[in-house]
C-alpha cells in the first residue's frame, strides 16, 4: 500500500483490495472511504468487498463515489458527513488518491487557510493549486472568472512593489496597474535599527499606504491566496479573481518566529527583543538603556534573511552606549551567529573585527538559537561547528536581541512559481520568471542570490520595469540587475561601515574611495544613513525617481 498522510487523523491512498484490510488495522487505521465508483476499472474489488472485510476487521466503512475530474458541491457535502460521523483516523482511497485529496482540500477549505491546505496535499505528493480556485471559495465552485483586468498586476506594496509600479508609471504612463496588499501601513523597515539605537523614533518610520501608492495605480485592499499562472489570474481571500497581461511578485518574506520553541510567548518582555519588528524596536532601546551589568546576546539565524548585518548592528549599537555610559565593563556581549564568518563579504571583516575588540564581544560561530525560556532568561542553542557532532547549549542572559529564521510567504512556497526552497524562481539577471514569460519578481522574496536589502530593492525596480516595457513592446529583456545590494554597519553612534557588493561579494562602491570608503568607518557614510537615505526612499525610491538606480544594460551572449 502507498500511504499518504495529509494529517494526524487523515489520510489517503490509491486502490485498497480487501486484502490490505488487516494491515490497515494493524497501523491504526479505524474506517476507510472508499471514493473510487465501482466499475472505473476491469481490475478493481467492488467496494461491498472492501466494506465485508472491513467490518470483519473492526473497521467502518462508507461509499462516496466521484467521478474522476467531476467533483461536485453534492459530493464535497457528501464526503464531509462521512468524514465528522467516521471514528479517526480515517483512510480514504480512489485510484490514484487524487480525488480523497481533493475531496478533503473542499472540505477543510471551510476552516483551515489555503496555504495549510496546499502545503499539506502538496507534501503528500498532490498538488491542488489547480483547485486554489475553489479552496479560496470554501470548497464551492465558483463563480467569479475575473472581471477585474489590468496591464500589470503587483503582489506586494513594500519597498519594491511600489517602487516598480512608480517606474512603470513614469515610464508609460497610460498603463493600467493595480497593486495587491492588505496592509494599512507600510513601514522603512531600514531604519528600526535606528529606532532600537536610540536614533530614529518609531512613528518616523510609519506612513499610511494610501498617502504613497502611486498616481493613476489601483489599490487593491486584500490578500494573495494562490496563483493561476496558466490563466493569467490571481486569487485573492474571498475567491475574487484579478487577471493580468503581466504579473510582478514582491510580497517580502516571513519572519518565522514560531520556528523557535517560546520566542513569541516571550517577545516584548523578560529582556526578549527584536529590531525586526516595528512595536519592538522601541523595548530594544529600553532594555539597553536599563541594563548596567549582565549578559546580553545577539542572534544570528541561518540564511537567508533580510538585512544580514542587522543582528551585528543591534550588538554595535548597543556596544557603543554602554561604552558611552560606561557599563561595557560589567557587560558580557555575546553573538550568537548560525553561521561561519562574521560577513559575508571579506573586504568589511577587518572594520568589524575592531569593534568586536573594542566592544569585548565574543564571536559564537555555528550557534542557531531553537528554544528561550524568558521567564528563566535562557536560550537554548543548536551548535553544528563542521567536523564535531551536533549538541546543544543553554545560555544565561539578561537582555537578548533575536534575529528570528526567515522564510518564503506561505501562499508563495506553495505556488507554481516557487522552486525547491519556496523562493520565486527567476533569473537573476533580468528577473523575470523561469517558467512563466509574463511574470518578474523582486525584493526579498526571489531567489537571486543576492543580499535582501531595501537598496537591493532600489536597483531592481528599474530592472523590472524597463524588462516589462520591452517585453510589451515585443522586445527581448534590455536591462540587468547585478545583485547589487548596500548594508550600512552602525558600528557606532555617528560612524558607519558603508558595505557595498553584487553578486560573488563584489564590491560595487556608488562613490569614489577619496569620497567615501566603505571598507573603514566613517561619518561621511553615517551622514548618508541618518539624514539623506529616509527622503531618498520616501520621496525618491517610491516614487519612481532612480537617483543612483539606473539599471545596467543587458549583455547579450554572441551567437
Amino acid at each position: 500500500m502507498d500511504l499518504k498522510h495529509i494529517s494526524e487523523t487523515f489520510t489517503v491512498s490509491p486502490q485498497v483490495s480487501p486484502g490490505d484490510i488487516a494491515a490497515l488495522k494493524a497501523a491504526g487505521f479505524k474506517a476507510i472511504i472508499c471514493n473510487r465508483p465501482d466499475g472505473e476499472g476491469a481490475d478493481q474489488p467492488t467496494f461491498p468487498e472492501i466494506e465485508t472485510a472491513a467490518n470483519a476487521a473492526g473497521l467502518e466503512a462508507r461509499y462516496v463515489p466521484v467521478e474522476a475530474g467531476k467533483v461536485s458541491d453534492d459530493d464535497v457535502a457528501a464526503f464531509g458527513v462521512a468524514l465528522n460521523n467516521l471514528p479517526r483516523p480515517v483512510l480514504a482511497y480512489c485510484r490514484t488518491g487524487t480525488r480523497s485529496a481533493t475531496l478533503w482540500s473542499f472540505q477543510e477549505a471551510k476552516t483551515r487557510p489555503m496555504s495549510d491546505i496546499l502545503a499539506a496535499t502538496q507534501a503528500a505528493g498532490y498538488d491542488m493549486n489547480g483547485v486554489a480556485r475553489r479552496i479560496a471559495n470554501g470548497g464551492k465552485t465558483p463563480t467569479d472568472t475575473g472581471d477585474a483586468k489590468y496591464d500589470v498586476v503587483i503582489v506586494g506594496a513594500g519597498a519594491g512593489g511600489i517602487s516598480v509600479a512608480a517606474s512603470l508609471k513614469s515610464r508609460k504612463p497610460g498603463l493600467s496597474i493595480a497593486v495587491i496588499d492588505p496592509a494599512d501601513i507600510h513601514y522603512y523597515q531600514p531604519g528600526w535599527t535606528m529606532v532600537g539605537g536610540g536614533i530614529f523614533k518609531a512613528q518616523d518610520t510609519a506612513k499610511t499606504m494610501g498617502s504613497l501608492i502611486p498616481r493613476g495605480v489601483k489599490w487593491i485592499k486584500a490578500a494573495v491566496a494562490a496563483f493561476e499562472p496558466n490563466n493569467n489570474a490571481v486569487i485573492l481571500d474571498g475567491c475574487r479573481v484579478v487577471k493580468y497581461d503581466r504579473l510582478v511578485v514582491c510580497p517580502g518574506l516571513k519572519l518565522d518566529w514560531r520556528a523557535v520553541e517560546g520566542l513569541e510567548e516571550t517577545l516584548g518582555r523578560n529582556g526578549v527583543t527584536s529590531n525586526y519588528r516595528y512595536d519592538l524596536a522601541p523595548y530594544t532601546w529600553q532594555l539597553v538603556q536599563g541594563l548596567k551589568e549582565g549578559r546580553a546576546l545577539f542572534t544570528q539565524p541561518p540564511m537567508p534573511i533580510k538585512c544580514a548585518g542587522a543582528p551585528q548592528k543591534a550588538l554595535y549599537l548597543s556596544g557603543d552606549a554602554w561604552f558611552r555610559n560606561r557599563a561595557l565593563k560589567d557587560i558580557d556581549i555575546q553573538f550568537m551567529n548560525a553561521g561561519g564568518v562574521l560577513f559575508g563579504v571579506k573586504d568589511y571583516v577587518p572594520a568589524l573585527m575592531e569593534y568586536v575588540d573594542k566592544y569585548d564581544a565574543m564571536l559564537n560561530f555555528f550557534h542557531n538559537l531553537v528554544a528561550i525560556d524568558g521567564p528563566a532568561r535562557t536560550a537554548t542553542f543548536r551548535v553544528a561547528a563542521p567536523d564535531t557532532d551536533p549538541h546543544e547549549v543553554t545560555v544565561d542572559f539578561d537582555m537578548i536581541h533575536v534575529c528570528p529564521p526567515q522564510v518564503a510567504p506561505d501562499f508563495i512556497r506553495v505556488s507554481p512559481l516557487a522552486d525547491a526552497a519556496g523562493w520565486v524562481d527567476v533569473d537573476q539577471a533580468t528577473l523575470r520568471h523561469k517558467s512563466y514569460d509574463n511574470i518578474w519578481s523582486l525584493g526579498d522574496v526571489m531567489n537571486a542570490p543576492n543580499a535582501k536589502t531595501a537598496a537591493a530593492a532600489r536597483k531592481q525596480a528599474p530592472t523590472v520595469a524597463d524588462n516589462i516595457v520591452a517585453d510589451i513592446a515585443g522586445r527581448a529583456p534590455t536591462a540587468a540587475y547585478d545583485g547589487y545590494g548596500s548594508c550600512p554597519l552602525t558600528v557606532e553612534r555617528g560612524k558607519i561601515v558603508l558595505a557595498e557588493f553584487g553578486y560573488g561579494g563584489v564590491m560595487k562602491p556608488s562613490f569614489p574611495t577619496v569620497l567615501l570608503d566603505g571598507t573603514k568607518p566613517s561619518r561621511a557614510a553615517w551622514f548618508l544613513k541618518e539624514r539623506m537615505l529616509p527622503p531618498i526612499y520616501w520621496k525618491a525610491m517610491l516614487r519612481g525617481k532612480e537617483w543612483l538606480a539606473k539599471p545596467e544594460k543587458l549583455k547579450v551572449a554572441a551567437e
